[in-house]
């Protein structure tokens, strides 16, 4: 079976990643979706079968959900994050919301470490809600020299 946190971890990476180089709304929730649905299909146990018809039905479900994300939800989502993961309490949500589209989310940030390549790094758990359906994701970032915060592969 997959490993069910790599497999959290690489969808975070890969939503924040597309959100923050002008992927499509769209595109970025097809990729969550996907990675949401392989992580149900493999926690059902459903071997590579269930992983591959999760992440098949999690796309789908996703990319309708991405197209309600635009780009005053991601700035927003972006900047929450950012302010989280640099300044926020471990184990206390932060929280983002657009008054425009009535979408709104959470990034609550855990304790600092540093990594192998001695980078200073915080995992972490996001939710963004979208018409009252709630989405989670889990990953992690490490502080960039700039004082920013990139999201990794662990």
């Amino acid at each position: 079976m997959l490993n069910s946190k790599f497999i959290a971890k690489t969808a975070l990476v890969t939503v924040l990643s597309f959100g923050l180089v002008a992927c499509t709304k769209e595109e970025s929730g097809t990729l969550l979706g996907a990675i949401g649905g392989a992580l149900i299909g493999d926690a059902l146990g459903g071997g590579d079968v269930g992983v591959a018809v999760g992440a098949l039905a999690g796309a789908y479900a996703g990319r309708s959900v991405g197209r309600q994300l635009d780009e005053a939800d991601q700035a927003k989502m972006y900047q929450a994050t950012q302010g989280s993961l640099e300044t926020g309490v471990s184990g206390n949500a932060s929280t983002w919301y657009n008054p425009d589209s009535g979408n709104s989310g959470t990034v609550t940030p855990q304790p600092a470490y540093d990594n192998t390549e001695g980078q200073y790094c915080r995992e972490y758990q996001q939710t963004v809600t979208i018409g009252g359906a709630v989405e989670t994701a889990y990953g992690t970032a490490c502080r960039m020299p700039d004082s920013t915060w990139k999201i990794i592969n662990s």
